[in-house]
């Protein structure tokens, strides 16, 4: 009868991995909730053009859901504290790869998109949507640039924040 409330049916507390409101608060948090908005509106208004009548805009395509994806993916490992189970994996020395790696081709992405808009568009709010594109996926950029820097110094022991207190106190 461990495992039961005082209702009679199973915890709900015991079945669920303890939410980390920290990590939300912290900067790596921060810019992982950024990042996942920004990427959201970069894919979301490429996709909302004719980007399959232009070559340029399927690369940016591909990076911003990819990156997307991940993110969501990282921010859910850590906002349910996974990481602690899967001790083994040196998760900031992973997430500064991955950030270094997004960083890397979310500036292709970025240069891309821009250098494609082509203002004399047939389709104006293609235009439009396009040139917004290219204004997030450089915001989208930048946040994973910063997150870079902030995973740096996690991984290096340089600082203090909810990932990396995390991440080290496993034992």
């Amino acid at each position: 009868m461990a495992g039961l409330s005082r209702s009679g049916s199973p915890s709900a507390a015991a079945a669920l991995p303890a939410l980390d409101g920290a990590f939300v608060l912290s900067p790596l948090g921060g810019l992982m909730c950024a990042q996942a908005v920004l990427g959201l509106l970069v894919w979301t208004l490429i996709a909302d053009t004719t980007y399959y009548l232009h070559a340029a805009y399927s690369w940016v395509m591909f990076v911003s859901i990819f990156f997307w994806i991940v993110t969501v993916l990282f921010f859910i490992i850590y906002l349910l504290q996974l990481q602690l189970k899967f001790y083994v994996v040196p998760w900031s020395l992973v997430l500064m790869i991955f950030n270094t790696v997004a960083t890397v081709l979310y500036i292709t992405a970025f240069v891309t998109c821009a250098a494609a808009v082509q203002p004399t568009s047939w389709r104006q709010w293609d235009y439009n949507r396009r040139a917004a594109a290219s204004f997030f996926a450089c915001l989208t950029m930048v946040a994973y640039g910063a997150s870079t820097f902030f995973s740096f110094r996690a991984w290096k022991g340089l600082g203090s924040n909810a990932a990396t207190s995390q991440v080290t106190d496993h034992a």
